[in-house]
């Protein structure tokens, strides 16, 4: 009867054993994704306050630089329109593709997603 009890206590052993290791990897991720999602939370923080005082001071240097513009060529307001309209169209077009470059090179959460996925090829292999 001792025999029997003995791989019954070792599966029980290692069950825990299994289930506290499980336990500690999901507190270990948790806390690495608090973590990145803290700092997702700073880099968006701080591209709003950039991204509002380059909107503030770039539209007052563009209502100076269409003041500029229009005083030079007072004598020819078609002219002037025309400069201004090229200058603008250039900046907007510039600034997209900043922005289209951004967004495509933006990645969020790669050390957990790293972490996870050699956690899943460790768990993998364990099971077979």
């Amino acid at each position: 009867m001792n025999e029997n009890g003995s791989p019954l206590s070792e599966i029980k052993s290692a069950s825990k054993r299994l289930a506290k290791t499980a336990l500690d990897m999901g507190e270990n991720r948790l806390q690495l994704l608090l973590l990145e999602l803290e700092e997702e939370r700073d880099k968006v923080l701080r591209a709003v306050m950039l991204g509002v005082g380059i909107f503030a001071f770039g539209l007052l240097a563009g209502i100076a630089f269409t003041i500029v513009i229009v005083l030079a060529f007072w004598e020819h307001p078609v002219c002037a329109a025309s400069i201004l309209t090229a200058v603008y169209a250039g900046l907007a077009l510039f600034l997209s593709s900043r922005l289209t470059h951004l967004r495509r090179d933006w990645v969020s959460f790669s050390a957990s997603t790293s972490q996870l996925q050699k956690d899943v090829s460790c768990l993998t292999e364990v099971l077979r």
